[in-house]
């Protein structure tokens, strides 16, 4: 049997195991996944890693909660402690300093990572991200609120991609079936338990945290996007003061995804545009 690529480098930090990708070298960049059901590091990044890595070492590690990352049960997961086993992975890893891309969720973790340690953090991408307070969305709930069976599955592609060409059959059986692999769903339905809402709060920052953020940030979201509101990243673009917005038409939340190409090009134009200015 032939071991799944989702599956990579394992590492004991504490009472967890941390599965991380580590891939490439130079100066470090952070991935950090979504919250979609089933997700793993591999399963949302897999188009962009190989990509950055030619430029770049790649850290992906699967987050508390998700994917083939394992750490207590009875643990209230929170950004706290998703943003200590970052830094306790990256210490193990005698990384001192970082570039973090965000996404979704992944988002408003990245954005605390650089919050509760800035001078870990050299620039922020943060795509279709949460980390600001706002009314949660039927897509959202979906997300958050999913139960297994190939059906909600579909629906929730449908929910993530703008284009539905790009779901078929095989996907949607690919997903369906990471989301219950062994004890996924029942974690996954720890995490955002209802009402909702609040999983939103938890995740999100206050406008004086970001206005505080010193960190050059490119956001970067699908207008069409039905799980986290454009105008969240528009919301951020105004508080962040070195922030910049890159919009996509007919995108929804899978921007990696969809616009895999141009996603990576702006990730690899911004880093690239960082370090002339840091040389010059």
């Amino acid at each position: 049997m032939t071991n799944s690529p989702e599956i990579a480098n394992s590492l004991q930090v504490g009472e967890c195991t941390l599965n991380y990708h580590d891939q490439g070298e130079g100066d470090v960049i952070l991935l950090i996944h979504g919250s979609g059901p089933g997700v793993t590091a591999w399963a949302n990044w897999r188009g962009v890693i190989p990509v950055l890595s030619q430029r770049a070492r790649i850290i992906a590690p699967d987050m508390l909660g998700f994917g083939y990352t394992s750490c207590p049960a009875e643990w209230q997961l929170t950004p706290a402690l998703w943003v200590d086993s970052l830094v306790k992975l990256l210490d193990t890893l005698d990384i001192d300093q970082v570039s973090v891309v965000g996404n979704s969720f992944g988002g408003a973790i990245a954005l605390a990572f650089a919050r509760m340690h800035p001078t870990r953090v050299k620039r922020l991408v943060l795509m279709g991200a949460a980390g600001l307070s706002f009314p949660i969305t039927e897509g959202l709930e979906k997300v958050w609120g999913y139960q297994p069976s190939l059906q909600a599955m579909r629906e929730l592609m449908e929910v993530f991609a703008y284009d539905h060409g790009l779901i078929n059959d095989d996907l949607v059986r690919m997903r369906y079936e990471a989301s219950i692999r062994d004890d996924v769903q029942t974690r996954f339905a720890q995490l955002f338990p209802a009402p909702r809402q609040q999983g939103v709060e938890m995740l999100a920052m206050t406008e004086e945290a970001l206005r505080e953020l010193e960190h050059p940030t490119l956001l970067i979201h699908g207008r069409d996007d039905q799980v986290i509101p454009l105008e969240v990243s528009e919301r951020m673009l105004r508080l962040i003061p070195h922030a910049q917005l890159h919009v996509f038409g007919e995108c929804g939340h899978w921007v990696q995804i969809e616009r895999a190409q141009a996603f990576a090009g702006l990730l690899m134009d911004f880093f690239d545009l960082e370090q002339q200015e840091t040389r010059a």
